[in-house]
């Protein structure tokens, strides 16, 4: 089988800025421990002939050491607006079963949370933001640059893209227990694949 996806993400947690994740360096949030919650918006994508154009999804995470020790706490959430065929092929590709950068991510899962299903909603624009509803809010305020435009960071090791905005997060989540209060905050458009090209980005978490 073969799946594609793109479209935007907005991505919070509970790190210091900046947060080291990316760069696979120990987390920096209370207890030595990084809680994020990633919130994508697939513009266009499949599953071979399921259609995911339009869905949104999060992607919940506990990581206790940096990404590669592995021992992660992984929960999605998609939205309830998905058909039964489109919430089947992404709980397959999220894990992992599918090829691709979530199943180079699988190797470091560690307690799989399962799925829920509930009011995901994501706003693009000059303040990104993404809810589930009576869970999750998350918005983005980008740090400015000296030219006064963003601040970037590119070719990260575990980059959910190539390049991506950073700066704070506002809003917090207690999606599968999993609480925390926003500090850092990124997004970007994204590009999966179960065929990735060669020095492409492998995802970050």
């Amino acid at each position: 089988m073969s799946w594609e996806m793109s479209g935007k993400y907005i991505s919070n947690c509970n790190c210091q800025m900046i947060c080291p994740c990316p760069v696979d360096g120990p987390p920096t949030g209370p207890n030595g421990e990084c809680r994020v919650t990633i919130i994508f918006h697939i513009a266009s994508g499949r599953l071979d002939d399921t259609d995911l154009s339009g869905v949104d999804f999060g992607f919940c995470l506990s990581l206790p050491s940096n990404l590669t020790s592995g021992n992660w706490k992984v929960g999605i959430v998609l939205d309830e607006g998905a058909s039964d065929g489109q919430a089947s092929a992404l709980e397959r590709i999220l894990h992992g079963d599918e090829g691709g950068p979530f199943a180079d991510f699988a190797g470091f899962y560690g307690e799989w949370l399962g799925v829920e299903h509930g009011n995901v909603t994501f706003s693009d624009g000059d303040t990104p933001s993404a809810s589930v509803a009576g869970h999750t809010n998350l918005a983005f305020e980008s740090l400015p640059g000296p030219d006064g435009g963003v601040t970037t960071v590119k070719n990260a090791m575990f980059g959910f893209a190539p390049e991506f905005l950073i700066g704070k997060g506002k809003g917090g989540s207690d999606l599968f227990g999993l609480d925390f209060e926003a500090v850092y905050g990124e997004t970007a458009d994204f590009t999966f694949a179960s065929e990735m090209a060669e020095g492409a980005s492998r995802g970050r978490a």
